[in-house]
């Protein structure tokens, strides 16, 4: 059975499909969505991407088997593995179109981690989060940078360093979740924020989303130069004179006909 399941479009749905473990990362889950991160174009073609998982659960974390392999390897074994596995959230993260995490069931560990790198969390309000890796004597390094980001330093040291596993409305109260719905309006929530993002300019949110990364916990002055630079930049693009004249024309943009 193929790990992932991808319906290609504008608006292209990825479901982690490993129902009978959870969800749970191995190797080819994460190869799985490493390779699937390398083919989204940066033509526009594809406008979101929507991530979510078959079964009862979205990504329970590690997979027991692969967990049994690691035990046995040696430190440098355990660095490769590491390697591949943070490239993986980096190479999602930087995807240049918004990320929607559809998250029910459970989302734990590496599956928390995977909600850190979605711009957008809808979850289910009875799904329940943890950064669990401390429970088995690890650490969620690879996500953490992620983790850090959206939920700050003290919520992260808190959550992190306890692994306990926390509620869906408390995950929207700091930030790793953007709405909380029943189960049932999870769909139609996911759908009304495609559509916002539907409206947008796919350059303008890929410039958006990569200058976001550029300049947070920066010091303004610091980043002056940066910020001018890439709106002149911007203002000049096709999609950039193609906006402004639709909106002085009183007309949909090209991208939303």
């Amino acid at each position: 059975m193929k790990t992932l399941s991808v319906t290609p479009g504008p608006v292209t749905t990825v479901t982690l499909n490993r129902p009978d473990v959870r969800n749970a990362f191995n190797e080819d889950l994460i190869g799985d969505l490493t390779t699937f991160a390398s083919t989204i174009p940066t033509d526009g073609s594809v406008r979101v991407v929507v991530l979510r998982g078959a079964g009862a659960t979205f990504c329970a974390g590690a997979d027991l088997q692969w967990m049994s392999r690691m035990a046995g390897y040696t430190r440098e074994e355990n660095l490769a593995d590491a390697r591949v596995a943070a490239s993986m959230f980096l190479a999602l993260d930087s995807l240049p179109v918004p990320v929607i995490g559809r998250v029910h069931g459970a989302a734990l560990g590496g599956g928390a981690g995977l909600a850190a790198v979605c711009d957008v969390v809808v979850a289910a309000e009875d799904a329940m989060f943890g950064f669990t890796e401390v429970v088995l004597g690890i650490l969620p390094a690879m996500i953490s940078p992620y983790v850090v980001r959206k939920i700050g330093l003290s919520a992260a040291r808190e959550l992190c360093l306890s692994g306990v596993r926390f509620s869906a409305a408390r995950a929207r109260d700091i930030g790793l979740v953007h709405e909380v719905v029943t189960g049932d309006r999870l769909d139609i929530t996911v759908d009304k924020h495609v559509a916002h993002f539907l409206k947008a300019a796919p350059s303008a949110i890929a410039a958006t989303k990569r200058h976001l990364s550029q300049v947070a916990g920066r010091v303004p002055a610091d980043v002056l130069e940066q910020t001018a630079e890439a709106i002149a930049t911007q203002r000049v693009s096709p999609e950039g004179q193609e906006g402004m004249r639709a909106f002085l024309e009183k007309r949909p943009p090209t991208w939303q006909s």
